[in-house]
């Protein structure tokens, strides 16, 4: 049994009823689980003001729980950045807590990458994952492995057409190796958070690492758009890989005339000696994987299968 501390950075939890389901859903796999007092508020389109979720933040530090869940994503946490108390959130992942969540979490874990070189853990949320009545067996499976400190790595499969515009633009070496990347601090998360810091303390100068990246609500041409901006940046050719998660939610129109995500991934291959791989199940999506971001990995591949490996000591 694990023990979980669910608290609300970001946006306010408008369903009640659904978070008091994903609840559920913890303690029904035998996790002790506490809500902070400020897990419902609500101000404006924010979980409390900013002074209430800063606090929030700081007792999930102090909680002493084995992980602290946010119960959303939405807006929230990258007006707070300047003022988080990052010794203190430091202190409490050496003392073993796992700060867990995605999507709008990106801005806090990018932060703390920056700014003190911890790992946190890119997962489900209360909201997105749990509070539904069959929450997805993978993502489960993969919770459970964080919670239990039994992950050790993640895999996923390559569609083949996706595959194959990876081999059309590989190197020799990057075709013919299994290891495509070894001993690189993965890192990443939204795509639009990521992009918004760009240029500010909180953006981790990452080089030699694995940089994986998700979205929703975005049209593809608004991805390239943002993925430009990261490669005139430089930051993606600092990289050994680019693994790209699900983009979705969004609709193409009769503008488009064939633009369409695939079209924005050959774009970017095109521009880049850097390996990019696609089909990452993380995302706003129901089967999700757990990534640590900050954790020194390794990318190998087996065919059309793919696994970011690390060190047991660090699950």
């Amino acid at each position: 049994m694990s023990s979980i501390y669910i608290f609300s950075p970001s946006g306010a939890v408008r369903d009640r009823k659904a978070f008091k389901k994903g609840i559920s859903v913890l303690k029904s796999l035998g996790h002790d689980v506490q809500i902070d007092p400020h897990a419902l508020s609500s101000f404006e389109r924010f979980a409390g003001d900013d002074q209430t979720r800063l606090l929030a933040i700081e007792r999930a530090c102090d909680s002493g729980c084995d992980v602290a869940m946010v119960s959303r994503g939405g807006y929230g946490l990258t007006r707070l950045l300047p003022h988080l108390n990052y010794s203190k959130i430091k202190k409490s992942i050496l003392s073993g807590t796992k700060f867990l969540g995605f999507s709008d979490f990106t801005a806090f874990q990018l932060a703390v990458l920056s700014r003190t070189r911890q790992v946190t853990w890119s997962g489900p949320s209360v909201m997105d994952d749990l509070a539904f009545d069959e929450p997805d067996d993978i993502m489960l499976g993969c919770l459970e492995d964080v919670l239990s400190s039994q992950v050790e790595g993640a895999g996923w499969a390559m569609k083949k057409n996706a595959l194959s515009g990876f081999l059309e633009h590989a190197t020799e070496k990057q075709t013919n190796s299994k290891v495509l990347a070894k001993d690189a601090m993965l890192w990443g998360g939204n795509l639009s958070v990521l992009c918004a810091l760009l240029g500010t303390p909180y953006f981790p100068n990452i080089k030699g690492g694995i940089l994986f990246l998700e979205d929703t609500a975005e049209h593809p041409y608004r991805i390239e758009r943002m993925l430009s901006q990261l490669l005139m940046s430089g930051v993606l050719k600092d990289q050994k890989a680019i693994v790209l998660g699900q983009f979705n939610r969004y609709a193409l129109n009769a503008h488009d005339k064939g633009f369409n995500f695939s079209k924005v991934v050959s774009f970017l291959r095109a521009h880049l000696k850097t390996p990019v791989l696609t089909d990452l199940p993380f995302g706003h999506v129901p089967v999700k994987i757990c990534l640590p971001v900050g954790q020194q990995v390794s990318l190998t591949r087996e065919d059309n299968e793919f696994f970011l490996l690390w060190p047991h000591a660090h699950g």
